[in-house]
Formats: structure tokens, sequence, C-alpha cells
């Protein structure tokens, strides 16, 4: 089963995209390769239990089970010993990356409070976008009573295309609210 996004890519965004950027083989056209959600943590190298609720969150909110990343080099500031988990990552690719990614645009950004657009200059040159989330409530998988602690993430979206300006017309069309500057 493909999801909608994938058939909208296929059918509707390709066309446009080679029309646009006149492109002469269908092979140049952008296209979103990975998406990756980060989420770090510092309380999660004292509290065991903060872990275990935030791989779980996680877990729900891609549909895939995170990987722990862990400290590489010890830090006195910070109480952080070679070896803690600071953070947890997720990489979804293929028919579940697009399942995400309909799920963000449609559903979650539109429920963030006050949210006028997700802002263009989020890109980093190579038509990358990263977009960084304040609270996980905003997805409607994640139940409110069963969040202890309001928590971020980073999304980062991995694209094909060689400019931001590929990068963002490619995700425009997909339905990325960019908000105007």
């Amino acid at each position: 089963m493909t999801g909608k996004l994938k058939t909208l890519y296929q059918e509707t965004i390709v066309p446009k995209l080679k029309e646009q950027f006149s492109y002469t083989n269908i092979h140049e056209v952008p296209k979103v390769v990975k998406v990756s959600v980060n989420r770090g943590l510092g309380e999660a190298s004292q509290n065991a239990k903060a872990l275990e609720s935030s791989l779980s969150e996680l877990a729900i909110i891609t549909g895939q089970k995170p990987v722990v990343t862990r400290a590489k080099k010890a830090i006195a500031g910070f109480k952080i010993r070679e070896g803690m988990p600071v953070g947890m990552m997720v990489t979804l690719r293929g028919d579940r990356m697009y399942f995400f990614l309909d799920r963000l645009i449609n559903l979650a950004l539109p429920r963030i409070r006050d949210f006028r657009g997700v802002s263009p200059r989020s890109f980093d040159g190579r038509g990358n976008y990263t977009l960084g989330i304040r609270e996980q409530l905003i997805f409607p998988e994640v139940e409110y009573d069963s969040v202890d602690q309001i928590r971020g993430m980073d999304i980062s979206i991995i694209t094909t295309a060689k400019t931001d300006e590929e990068g963002r017309a490619l995700l425009k069309e997909m339905g990325m609210p960019f908000r105007e500057n």
C-alpha cells in the first residue's frame, strides 16, 4: 500500500518540477531520500524512566523504534560520562517516510498554537530542510494523559536537490506550509 503523498509525488510533483526547472531526465527531479527525527535528552543520563517514556513516545510518533545515542566523551560540567545516553534518533526511509511526512504536514504542523507557517530559511545550502518542534503533543498519536514532560525534537528532511531553491520547490509542492518573509 503506497501513501497518498508518494502517489502525489509520482503523478503530480515530478512532472511539475521537471517543467519548472527544465530537467531533461526524470532522475534529475529532486526527491526526499530520508527523514531523520532527533531528540536530545539532558535529564535521561540521570533518569532512566525519562529515557524509557521518551523512547516509546518517539516510537509511537514515527512508527519505528528509535536508536539511543550515547556520549562519545565525558563532560564534567554536564555530569556526563562516556557511554551515557544523551539522545535518540530515528531514520525513516521509503513508505514509512512518506507516511510520516504526510502526518507531519497535514496533521501535526497545523495543530501548533499560533501557527503561521515554517521558516523558509532553514535550508542547509544543499536542499535539505531542518525543522525544530517544541512539543510532542502536536502529533495526534500522542495521548495527553500519558505525557510526563513536554519535550521537543528536530526533524531533518534530506533530499537529492542540488540547491535550496529546488528543495524548497519540492517541499512546497508536497504541501509544506512555508511562511512569507
